[in-house]
């Protein structure tokens, strides 16, 4: 199996917009130790909490974080590389691939022995720190719930269904792709066309449906694994988890990393590639599966989590995950996102 503030001086404190990071966030230091900045997609702020704050303790350097959509924060870092503020740049597939061939990222000189080399950059220029899977929640009120790509296309679920809008998320555009795996092209949008009967509208973070789909507000929304999970954990969302069945019955989804890079130009580019070797450390990742929710990257750590409900290995039982070229995704998804567009009117 295959598998997304502000920081205090010692420790981590709380969550910080990416809009209220404006203006030079982190690039200086607090107190006598370095500061560096994180421009991470949304879900791992439970995870980096412990972890940053145990990287402060152990080297002196702290770390600020700036938490927004995929999309978002690869914007934000290609749009102020004249004056360059984050030091180390997390986001999803193709975003990171994105990141990479736009010269945003340098070689990190990490060690990924033990990580899949199809899932690291060319000299290290991107990381994966937590693996993860596309995945779909739904309000215990649907009756009968959806198990199926077909039952997201009845008519009960008109106004009451809601996924992140392909381009501008991560776990949206992993739906398009998914659905291009398994339908081919035409038959994605196909499919994508009859469903937006049911679709309340875009949306450009994933993060946002899932208190809708808690509350009743939404009964079906797209997610992925990890940030479902710690959404139930932390939150005490009460919305359960589903990988749609294809007509075959066979349940697949798409691996969908975290993955990090040093940004090109790094207020702090050395102590940057520091804490990515950490966040890959053997320590480190064997708090990926309890404290994260995620799936470690290392290999040799991969299946050993707990099988207990509401946990990846639990999840993702018996579902195929399937691992993209993203590279091929990349050279091809401003064609495909404008055919989607075309299609769906959105």
């Amino acid at each position: 199996m295959k598998l997304r503030t502000t920081l205090s001086v010692m420790a981590v404190a709380a969550v910080a917009t990416l809009s209220a990071a404006c203006g030079g966030t982190g690039s200086s230091g607090s107190g006598d130790g370095t500061t560096l900045t994180v421009y991470s997609a949304d879900g791992l702020a439970g995870w980096y909490e412990p972890t940053f704050k145990k990287f402060t303790d152990e080297t002196g350097i702290n770390v600020n974080l700036v938490e927004a959509g995929s999309g978002e924060v690869v914007s934000r870092v290609e749009k102020e590389q004249s004056n360059p503020q984050a030091d180390l740049l997390v986001t999803l597939p193709p975003f990171i691939q994105r990141a990479a061939q736009s010269n945003l990222l340098q070689p990190s000189g990490a060690d990924t022995s033990g990580i899949a080399e199809d899932q690291v950059g060319p000299d290290g220029t991107f990381v994966p720190i937590v693996d993860n899977a596309l995945s779909f929640i739904v309000n215990p009120g649907a009756n009968p719930p959806p198990v199926s790509w077909d039952d997201l296309l009845k008519p009960e679920f008109k106004g009451k269904l809601q996924y992140s809008t392909p381009g501008q998320a991560g776990d949206g555009t992993a739906v398009l792709v998914l659905l291009q795996h398994l339908r081919g092209k035409p038959g994605a949008l196909e499919y994508l066309k009859a469903l937006q009967a049911n679709n309340v509208g875009p949306s450009s973070s994933t993060g946002k449906l899932q208190p809708k789909v808690s509350n009743g507000e939404l009964l079906v929304a797209n997610g992925d694994v990890q940030m479902n999970l710690a959404s139930i954990k932390d939150d005490g969302s009460t919305f359960e988890i589903f990988i749609p069945a294809g007509a075959d019955g066979k349940r697949t989804s798409i691996s969908l990393p975290y993955v990090a890079g040093v940004t090109a130009g790094a207020p702090h580019a050395e102590d940057a590639k520091k804490l990515l070797a950490f966040l890959i450390s053997e320590d480190i990742q064997k708090t990926v599966e309890p404290d994260a929710l995620g799936i470690p990257v290392l290999e040799s750590l991969k299946g050993s989590g707990s099988t207990e409900p509401n946990t990846p290995m639990a999840v993702l039982d018996g579902v195929d995950v399937w691992v993209p070229d993203w590279d091929a995704v990349l050279a091809d998804l401003d064609a495909d996102l404008a055919e989607y567009q075309k299609a769906t009117g959105s």
